[in-house]
């Protein structure tokens, strides 16, 4: 019988945490093995976490790699022949969640899985656009034949609710230790480039959303352009990211005329921001450390990697 393992990286849960673990009490397939690799939480986030059944590994904060922490968390659990993820923000929004994503590899072709992301209910009009762009209500089935059609969205998952065939992930070496973020888009990559495919279950569903400040979407398009310049396979392989963020800035004008049209003007600022973060991320080589610290989000990546 095919053995599940659950893996839910923490800092801080919050409040939102006791939510998050009823919604998980509630799914009707539950993982084989629960755990939790929490990052120094200085809440309540491990007790609650260990008195739902889960196994915590307590990590300090510097030690924490979006890549290098999630496959220290898949080599924990060798007996699972799939590995779901979530984030302690990915709030389960049915009970059947799990179990949807799992079906999905009832096809042997598919190595890697991830579900819907619908905005949290109190998300802001920017933040629910985004989600609704890039989760729509059709499920999908990719791989490397169909780039021409996709592009870089052919590579695209979350790891905020996504899960891996073991044996899929382990042949493309598992996630990468040294990568800024994106863990999650690089595995895709490496599988689809070794016949796997992607499976996007519209109908395993998370709420799991974010309402970025100014800075924030600066400093997260820095990373991604740090990232897409260490992994410039990437967009030599399935095309680059300019045709898509063109799509996604009308779609998202044409969302925010029909419902917030005041937010028109921070959305227009919003995506300056991003394009200069994702410049300067790609020409990150050439700034001292100390400003590379301050332009990203990802601040202890730098503390070990060489530009």
């Amino acid at each position: 019988m095919t053995k599940v393992g659950l893996i839910v990286p923490t800092l801080n849960a919050g409040s939102l945490w006791e939510s998050w673990l009823k919604a998980f009490e509630q799914q009707t397939r539950k993982p084989d093995y629960l755990l939790v690799i929490d990052s120094s939480s200085s809440d309540d986030t491990v007790a609650l976490a260990r008195a739902h059944g889960f196994e915590v590994q307590v990590i300090s904060k510097s030690e924490f790699n979006h890549g290098g922490t999630r496959q220290s968390g898949v080599n924990r659990l060798p007996s699972a022949d799939i590995i779901v993820f979530l984030t302690q923000d990915a709030l389960l929004a049915k009970a059947d969640a799990i179990e949807r994503l799992l079906a999905e590899f009832d096809d042997e072709r598919v190595g890697a899985a991830y579900g819907r992301q619908l905005p949290h209910r109190n998300a802001g009009p920017i933040a629910a656009h985004a989600r609704l762009f890039n989760y729509p209500a059709e499920s999908q089935l990719r791989g490397m034949e169909d780039r021409a059609r996709f592009g870089i969205k052919t590579v695209f998952i979350s790891n905020s609710f996504a899960a891996y065939r073991r044996n899929a992930l382990m042949q493309v070496s598992g996630f990468p230790v040294d990568t800024i973020m994106n863990e999650d888009t690089y595995v895709a990559g490496k599988m689809l480039a070794s016949g796997w495919k992607i499976a996007y279950c519209a109908d395993a569903q998370v709420f799991h959303s974010h309402d970025y400040g100014f800075l924030d979407e600066f400093k997260r398009y820095f990373d991604i352009g740090v990232f897409h310049t260490h992994t410039a396979w990437l967009q030599q392989t399935f095309g680059g990211a300019s045709g898509e963020g063109l799509r996604f800035v009308i779609s998202e004008m044409r969302y925010l005329m029909k419902h917030a049209p005041w937010l028109i003007p921070s959305a227009g600022l919003r995506t300056g921001l991003k394009w200069l973060g994702f410049k300067l991320g790609a020409l990150h080589r050439g700034l001292p450390q100390a400003m590379l610290r301050r332009f990203s989000l990802h601040k202890t990546y730098w503390l070990r990697a060489l530009p």
